[in-house]
């Protein structure tokens, strides 16, 4: 029997599955649109679907180093007590492997990656996930890396990749637990941009203290303060957070060049979900 567009149409109305797992159903159940949707409730696709509507500010970060190419993504989901789950923990580290691996550089492109392996897409696998798990699932973000590479995860909630112009273990580690600890946003002074620094220089002038100044004066000191928080912000002139008399570019004078880091913390600028448990026994004991 042919499958039509109109079919397809009111079969994703009635169930929110995606046009492609429809036309699936539809396809297996030879039309019928009863059966159709009872093949998408059996795979778990039309719950899935619908629970993606949900806040996923909660997951995990992970990351993954084959050879010279890594990866490092973080995957989200509505509560911590699935972040915590064993199954999400193997999905997360699965996907960043397949990441570092992979050819995909967006998220979309990821999604719609064919796993040979299991016969389907990325995105597929995700949504039996979300049937088996019950929670909304989302990819959130990744990043791709080649070279040198160390990586630290700290409880799965910040995430570290580092990439220098030479291996060397005792010293990289340290630089991963330094970023993870104390958050640099650049590299060196010369990453800034200089909205960046004008922004802080607009803000510093401002401050009540100043006003009574002259001038001239005002300036230096805001020029002081600007080079200060700028110095704050550069992983290079930041103190070793495990020696603080020691910047991070004398702990590696000599020793490696530090080419990039990135560093992702679970959640950042997500809206969280407000918790109510008074509200939700209620909402539960109303059904």
């Amino acid at each position: 029997m042919d499958i039509t567009a109109q079919m397809v149409k009111e079969l994703r109305e009635s169930t929110g599955a995606g046009m492609m797992d429809c036309k699936r159903a539809l396809t297996e159940a030879e039309g019928d649109m009863e059966k159709a949707t009872e093949v998408l409730r059996q795979k778990g696709i039309s719950s899935a679907e619908k629970k993606m509507g949900r806040i996923a500010a909660e997951g995990l970060v992970a990351t993954a180093i084959e050879g010279i190419k890594g990866a490092m993504v973080e995957v989200n989901c509505e509560t911590d007590f699935v972040a915590k789950n064993e199954e999400f923990k193997e999905l997360t580290q699965a996907l960043a492997k397949g990441i570092a691996e992979g050819d995909a550089n967006t998220v979309e492109e990821l999604l719609a990656t064919n796993c040979p392996v299991l016969g389907k897409t990325i995105e597929e696998m995700i949504k039996e996930k979300i049937a088996t798990i019950g929670e909304k699932i989302t990819v959130r973000r990744f990043e791709k890396y080649e070279g040198n590479l160390t990586t630290y995860v700290h409880n799965g909630k910040i995430g570290v990749m580092l990439v220098t112009d030479k291996q060397d273990d005792a010293v990289t580690k340290d630089i991963c637990l330094h970023i993870a600890s104390s958050a640099p946003e650049f590299l060196s002074r010369k990453e800034i941009p200089q909205s960046v620094i004008d922004e802080e220089t607009r803000i510093e002038m401002g401050k009540e203290d100043l006003q009574s100044k002259p001038e001239q004066i005002r300036a230096k000191i805001v020029e002081g303060r600007v080079n200060k928080l700028m110095s704050q912000r550069c992983l290079l002139e930041q103190p070793f957070v495990k020696n603080p008399d020691v910047t991070i570019q004398q702990l590696v004078e000599g020793k490696l060049i530090i080419k990039k880091f990135d560093r992702y913390v679970l959640g950042e600028g997500l809206e969280k979900r407000s918790e109510n448990f008074a509200e939700e026994v209620m909402n539960q004991m109303n059904k």
